[in-house]
């Protein structure tokens, strides 16, 4: 070893000591550096150390087992952190960064429009130790907000909601695509007054309201209507198995709307998802370059053909995965990902 190589050292050993220093205490320190527990253990270089503290380059997670993990491409709010812990730093480089594990929302990380669970989120944040990881909903932010929490654009390496016509990676916004500009406003009154009068001649147990909704990048149609409660969206989802309401409209509408060249899409209990060709759930891929990941794994539960889950599904980049349940999602990802 050179001398230089050996001043080096030294000089990341002071930064190192003066770094946790300032965030921990000296107690807190000479109990750090007498834990067993910290391994693996690195250094950081001065920059590092720099970027570290002001929140630029790393990030603090798992204050359950009151440890800071640093993450080499997260951002961190160090005085936060140093708050919630007291004894083990130590790094943590995911297992396999070149896989990215997409994931849709309803039957999949939830049961339909449920929250997510405790179990289910926790083990989605374990999971992230392991892969890159992102959420592809059809519902709007907001939905999937509801569903998946408040932070879910942060705490999730890419947030797609609306199939990635909005879009976030790492916290930021790096895209949004609207319907009304791509479609015109004539056109979108004319499939608002068809749908209107359609489901006007529509019988059906129970009619409820919010038969359209407008989102960013797509009209969601509802024949029972949003508004409805829990039970009659259960009631719905077994009526419509059984009398194709959903398919039959889709059919009508396809015949109807030919010119525009649309995509209709069946998900969820109650409704269908109408928005140009091309922006299903493929179009999250616009924002992940070829070679950016080795592998890229979706799953989903409405995998069929016609289901909102299937363009990307059968993608010739994803490598499609059809769940069941929330349970399942957690036993595949453990067969797949966990070493």
């Amino acid at each position: 070893m050179t001398g230089s190589s050996k001043t080096g050292k030294k000089e990341d050993t002071r930064y190192l000591f003066l770094f946790l220093l300032i965030g921990f205490g000296l107690s807190e320190v000479v109990s750090l550096f007498s834990c067993s527990r910290i391994s693996p253990f690195r250094l950081y270089s001065k920059t590092e150390y720099s970027n570290l503290y002001f929140g630029k380059r790393l990030s603090f997670c798992d204050s359950k087992e009151k440890s800071i993990i640093f993450y080499s491409r997260e951002s961190l709010d160090f005085k936060a952190a140093a708050k919630k812990t007291s004894l083990k730093v130590r790094t943590m480089d995911r297992t396999n960064p070149r896989i990215l594990a997409l994931f849709d929302v309803d039957g999949t990380l939830t049961a339909a429009r449920k929250e997510i669970t405790p179990e289910m989120d926790d083990f989605m944040k374990e999971l992230k130790k392991h892969v890159v990881v992102g959420v592809v909903g059809g519902s709007d932010l907001a939905k999937q907000k509801e569903q998946i929490g408040e932070n879910v654009t942060k705490e999730y390496d890419y947030s797609f909601s609306e199939n990635g016509l909005v879009a976030f990676k790492n916290g930021e916004l790096i895209g949004k695509t609207m319907i009304n500009d791509h479609l015109g406003e004539e056109n979108i009154k004319a499939i608002v007054n068809w749908v209107m009068k359609y489901l006007s001649e529509v019988d059906i147990p129970v009619k409820r309201g919010t038969f359209i909704e407008y989102r960013t990048g797509m009209l969601n149609i509802s024949p029972v209507g949003r508004n409805c409660s829990r039970d009659e969206r259960n009631a719905f989802e077994e009526y419509d198995k059984i009398h194709n309401i959903r398919p039959t409209m889709v059919a009508a509408m396809k015949k109807e709307f030919e010119h525009l060249n649309l995509t209709y899409s069946i998900g969820g209990q109650i409704s269908f998802d109408v928005f140009p060709q091309g922006w299903d759930k493929t179009y999250c891929l616009n924002f992940i370059s070829e070679g950016e990941y080795d592998e890229i794994h979706f799953f989903g539960d409405k995998t069929f053909e016609g289901g909102n889950d299937y363009e990307i599904f059968t993608c010739p980049r994803v490598k499609g995965h059809t769940v069941t349940s929330p349970d399942y999602t957690k036993q595949q990802c453990t067969e797949l990902f966990f070493p």
